[in-house]
Order: C-alpha cells, then structure tokens, then sequence
C-alpha cells in the first residue's frame, strides 16, 4: 500500500495544480491524504477548499486539524486510510467473484469471516507512507506542533505487525527547480525523521502540485533525478481530461 501524506496550509502558488497531481497519483495506485493545518479567515477558506480537492482527486481523505491536535489527527488519518485502502481492495475481489453483492448481502458467519480478515490485513499488509511537507513561509509557526505530530505518527505506525516504511520530504527546496527536496530515504527505522526539523529552512512560494508529481516520480523510480518524461512531456502540455481540475 502507498500512500502520500501531505502536510499544508494549503493556497499553492506555482506550477501544476496540485489537484491534478493528486488525480495523477491515484490513477498510479498511490493514495493522497492531506492534513490541513489552515488559518482564519478568506486565506484559511481558501486553503480548506484546495484540501478538500486535493484528498479527493487523490482517492484519500483531508482533515483540518489545530496545532493542538495535530498528532492525534495524523495517527487517526495513517490508521483510517489503511483500512479504506484494504478494504478497497477486498470489496474490488468480493464483486468479482459474487458479482453485484457487496460484504453486507453475505452470510453473516461469512461476513464476520471477511471483516477478520480485513482486520488481519490491515495490521500485517506492507506500508508505505511518503511524508510531504509544506516548509513555505506561512507555516514557519506551526513547524513545532508538525515534528511533534510526525513523531507520533511514527509511534503509530511501529507498532503495525506488517512491514511500514517511511520517505520524508520537504518542499520547495533551497534552489530554484527544486519543487520538492528528499531529507529521509525509504527506512524501517522510523526514528530517523526527526532530525530533518532541525535543517528546514521555511521559504515563500507553495508549489504544492509539482511537489506531489516530484514525489510520484521518487515513489515510481526510487530517485528525484528525473527519470521518465515529466507529466508536460507525456502530455505534449495538453491538460487533457484533467483540465477541469486546475484551481
């Protein structure tokens, strides 16, 4: 299972959109959440709405959560989304093979045999969770109450039975280009992120969209050195049917 966890105030600013991205992420089997961390007002709104979008396009779900329960939202949002995700899938192979019933039409000796084995699944089934974060300017205040929440998060996801690996990233990056910086590679040892708070440095613009693509490609080639034809090049620069997505 894959998944993408973004962490953001939302209003991206440059490049794709990142409702697109997100669409693009599903269509790869990799799920989109996103944990909105907003503020009052017109910009808090907006920002809502782009979460929303996102998590949506992104087969995922959105939360918008105050730095005072930002770790517990977090926890609640990994644990949720790998139920969904199994439970996705075991429905997806119940329809094929009983055609139009679903779980609750079956027997309920079988019914509570299936939820069993959903439960089992959702503790033993390999995890991967690609940790995005939003380092722009707006979210310099509420950096603390994200590394706390991402150590929680981690405590969440070690004591899972099945295999759970963590990526972390950051963006934008330092340079220009840099949509989305890698600051811990795919490991086991889920302790290793929290050094990288101390390295952020939070900058202006908000290319959440490019972000979400350049952390596809990781997910899809193990590297951000540009393997692969971009998403421009695939598509000649034609939005396509996922023209209506753009915010």
């Amino acid at each position: 299972m894959k998944q993408i966890m973004l962490i953001t105030d939302g209003c991206s600013n440059m490049g794709e959109s990142p409702v697109m991205a997100a669409a693009l992420a599903r269509q790869e089997g990799i799920v989109v959440n996103v944990i909105g961390i907003v503020d009052y007002g017109t910009i808090g709104e907006l920002g809502g709405l782009e979460i929303a979008e996102i998590a949506k396009a992104g087969g995922g779900m959105s939360r918008i959560a105050g730095t005072e329960n930002l770790a517990q939202t977090m926890q609640m949002m990994t644990r949720k989304t790998v139920v969904q995700t199994i439970q996705q899938a075991v429905h997806k192979e119940i329809k094929q093979i009983l055609g139009e019933q679903s779980v609750g039409d079956l027997p309920p000796d079988t019914r509570s045999q299936v939820v069993e084995v959903i439960d089992e699944l959702t503790e033993t089934s390999p995890l991967q969770v690609a940790l995005l974060i939003d380092a722009s300017a707006s979210m310099k205040p509420k950096l603390r109450a994200v590394e706390e929440a991402i150590r929680d998060m981690m405590l969440s996801l070690g004591s899972r039975k099945g295999e759970s690996r963590l990526a972390v990233f950051h963006f934008p990056g330092a340079h220009s280009g840099e949509d989305a910086v890698l600051d811990v590679d795919w490991t086991n040892d889920l302790g290793t992120a929290r050094s990288i708070f101390q390295r952020l440095v939070m900058r202006g613009a908000t290319p959440t969209g490019p972000a979400i693509l350049r952390v596809m490609e990781f997910m899809r080639y193990g590297t951000l050195n540009g393997h692969g034809k971009s998403w421009r090049e695939e598509t000649d620069g034609r939005d396509g049917i996922l023209g209506d997505y753009v915010v």
